[in-house]
C-alpha cells in the first residue's frame, strides 16, 4: 500500500468514526431533561413525556409516565409526578426552562402515581381537574384530592389546541380516563393502556371484565391516533390498544 493510500484510508476512518459519533450524540440529546428523580422527553411539537419513580414493595422502583402539553407560553400537565420532590422539579422545569405558565393538572385516576404531587400544584395556585369518580375515590383512600370535578369529558384549550380528557369505562381502575391532544394526534392512555409485552401488573383495583371493552372504545373513538403513551414504559402507537385488548380478553 502506497503512502497516499494509507493517508486516504486513515482519513476515511476518521470520517466514518465522526459520523457514527454524531449519530450517538443525537440519540443522547433526545432526552430533553433528566435528573435522578425526573426525566422529560419531547415527543412532538406540543407534547412531552415526564417520568418519575414510584417505590413499591411488589414491583421495586417503577417508572411512571405523565404528559405535558405546551403551546404559546402555556402548559397543561397530565398526571402529577409520584411525590413532592419530583413534582417541584417538574413545575420548576416547565416554568423556568420551558417558560410556560401551568394552567392545570389532570390526574387520570386516583392512584398515587397520578396525584401524589397534587399538593405542590395547589400550593402554587395551579388548579387540578379530575372526574367526580376520581375525586370521590381519592377522598375515600385518603389521597390528595383534585379540586375541580367533571363527569365524563372535559376539553381544555392552549391557544387554539384542544386537550380532551374522557372517561370510557372501567379497566385498571373504575375511574381511569384518557387524555387526547388532537393537533399532534397524541393520546395519553395512562395505566388503562399497557406497554408492548407488559404483564397485567397491579390488579388491586382493576375490573378485568371490562378492561378490554373499555380500551376497544378508546381505540374506536381515536382511530386517527399516531402516538400512544402508556402509564408505564415506552410510547407506541395504536398497536398498544390491540395488545392491551388481547391481554385482558375474557374469551
Amino acid at each position: 500500500m502506497t503512502f497516499k493510500n494509507i493517508v486516504f484510508s486513515f482519513i476515511s476512518l476518521i470520517v466514518t468514526f465522526s459520523c457514527c459519533k454524531t449519530k450517538e450524540d443525537k440519540s443522547v440529546q433526545h432526552t430533553l431533561y433528566t435528573t435522578d428523580i425526573l426525566k422529560v422527553t419531547p415527543l412532538t411539537e406540543h407534547t412531552l413525556v415526564h417520568v418519575s419513580y414510584l417505590h413499591t414493595q411488589d414491583f421495586g422502583d417503577v417508572a411512571c409516565n405523565g404528559m405535558i402539553v405546551i403551546d404559546d407560553g402555556e402548559a397543561i400537565i397530565i398526571d402529577s409526578p409520584t411525590d413532592s420532590a419530583s413534582t417541584v422539579t417538574l413545575i420548576n422545569y416547565v416554568q423556568d426552562s420551558l417558560k410556560a405558565q401551568i394552567k392545570g393538572v389532570i390526574p387520570t385516576h386516583f392512584h398515587v402515581d397520578c396525584l401524589g404531587g397534587l399538593p405542590e400544584f395547589h400550593k402554587r395556585n395551579i388548579p387540578s381537574y379530575a372526574t367526580f369518580k376520581t375525586i370521590n375515590l381519592a377522598k375515600e383512600k385518603g389521597f390528595p384530592i383534585p379540586q375541580n370535578g367533571f363527569k365524563d369529558t372535559k376539553t381544555f384549550t392552549l391557544d387554539d389546541h384542544e386537550v380532551i380528557a374522557s372517561y370510557f369505562g372501567k379497566g385498571h381502575t373504575e375511574d381511569n380516563i384518557v387524555v387526547y391532544q388532537p393537533t399532534d394526534k397524541v393520546l395519553f392512555g395512562g395505566c388503562l393502556v399497557k406497554k408492548m409485552n407488559a404483564g397485567k401488573g397491579n390488579l388491586a383495583d382493576a375490573d378485568t371484565n371490562f378492561w378490554s371493552s373499555t380500551v376497544q372504545k378508546v381505540s374506536d373513538n381515536y382511530n386517527e391516533v399516531e402516538i400512544v403513551i402508556p402509564g408505564h414504559g415506552p410510547t407506541g402507537n395504536s398497536s398498544l390498544f390491540t395488545y392491551t385488548i388481547q391481554l385482558f380478553d375474557q374469551k
